[in-house]
């Protein structure tokens, strides 16, 4: 009497019965880049593959036996509750960029397949085909924030051209009238006429931040840091504690000095207003931090590498209102804010080739300045 083969799943399931040798699919399954799992009705790990260990932090022998949901969840048990139907109704369910929390720390987006098996003793499993696609979906977001901010950028500048063209026209017509006025005090007119001129052609100006080019050269970047860093704490209240995290690996990078300082120190000044906003926030702080990301794709480019500048502050977040327009002028969530700072900030970083993001929730909002250490050393990713 043959006995039926087992293995690390058990039983063998009905999908794999019709395998002839159950150790060449095990080996085919090892090394899938696919993540698969395979639980039972309570969500006990039965099989999973070495993607699916890197997935769950931790090796087969930790898991087997163990429910899913000790190692993973997701914000609002969407995933894990899409997983318990498809196995109570025996209908396979696929779900698109779900944000999955490793218990262990970090989050991950996800495509995920679930797909009920009937075993032979009519035990019901489910197969969990899971798929990494964070990688994926920050390029797609990457683009689409260079796209956002060209389009801005190529709006305001006629905006400035219709805007700019008149206010000189006004500014003139003004200073002739004033030549020709005989009473001095009527001339206080024409000076606000003036003045208003001015001061609407600096606020157009500014939208696009300096109308240079950048004049760049190699440089230490955590000189330039601590350069900010001393600005900073020169005009910030006492009180908001300023912490550092360098990583003396980074190679010099190649930028403008001047446009550099100017982009990030917006940013430490927002952290700044950020963190001591809430009044009951006892322990105001800042973190300057620094690390090198290798293999980096910002936009549709692949760096080599790529220099990580993060700014994080424990303030109250930035509202889910204000988070698709943080990069906008005008846009601002302080009330006494111009909402110039950043879009300055990410064009100035974009002179860079590089790019800005940012993530926020209540008590942890960073800002991530990346930029290219070597431009040089890169290709275009698109097809």
């Amino acid at each position: 009497m043959t006995k039926t083969p087992t293995n690390i799943f058990g039983e063998i399931p009905a999908f794999m019965e019709s395998l002839v040798d159950i150790n060449q699919h095990k080996k085919i399954l090892d090394n899938l880049a696919l993540a698969v799992f395979l639980v039972d009705e309570d969500l006990c790990i039965k099989y999973l593959n070495p993607a699916a260990e890197e997935i769950v932090s931790t090796g087969v022998r930790h898991a087997l036996g163990r429910p899913l949901t000790d190692f993973i969840q997701d914000t609002d048990d969407e995933l894990i509750n899409h997983i318990q139907d498809s196995i109570r109704k025996g209908h396979p369910i696929t779900q698109r960029e779900v944000c999955m929390k490793r218990l262990g720390g970090g989050e991950l987006i996800i495509d995920c397949s679930t797909i009920p098996i009937l075993t032979k003793n009519e035990e019901t499993l489910s197969l969990l085909e899971i798929s990494k696609v964070d990688h994926m979906v920050r390029i797609s977001r990457e683009e689409h924030l260079l796209s956002e901010t060209q389009a801005t950028q190529n709006m305001l500048r006629g905006l400035a051209h219709e805007i700019k063209n008149p206010l000189g026209g006004v500014r003139g017509a003004a200073q002739l009238l004033a030549g020709e006025l005989a009473e001095a005090s009527l001339r206080e007119y024409t000076d606000v006429i003036i003045n208003e001129a001015d001061r609407l052609r600096k606020l157009v100006d500014r939208m696009f931040g300096p109308n240079v080019t950048p004049v760049k050269q190699s440089l230490n970047v955590h000189n330039v840091l601590e350069h900010i860093r001393h600005l900073a704490l020169a005009e910030t209240p006492s009180g908001v504690e300023f912490k550092v995290d360098y990583d003396p690996s980074i190679p010099e990078i190649h930028a403008d000095r001047d446009l550099l300082v100017q982009a990030i120190l917006n940013i430490v000044r927002n952290a700044v207003r950020a963190s001591i906003s809430d009044l009951s926030n006892e322990k105001p702080e800042v973190q300057l931090k620094t690390r090198v990301l290798r293999q980096y794709t910002l936009g549709d480019v692949m760096h080599r590498l790529v220099a990580e500048i993060s700014v994080t502050d424990n303030g109250p977040g930035v509202s889910a209102e204000l988070k698709p327009q943080i990069f906008f002028p005008m846009v601002s969530g302080n009330e006494h804010g111009t909402g110039l700072g950043l879009p300055i900030s990410q064009n100035l970083i974009n002179l860079h080739n590089g790019l800005i993001e940012f993530d926020s929730m209540p008590g942890h909002t960073q800002f991530r300045v990346l930029l290219p250490l070597n431009n040089e050393d890169r290709f275009n990713i698109k097809k």
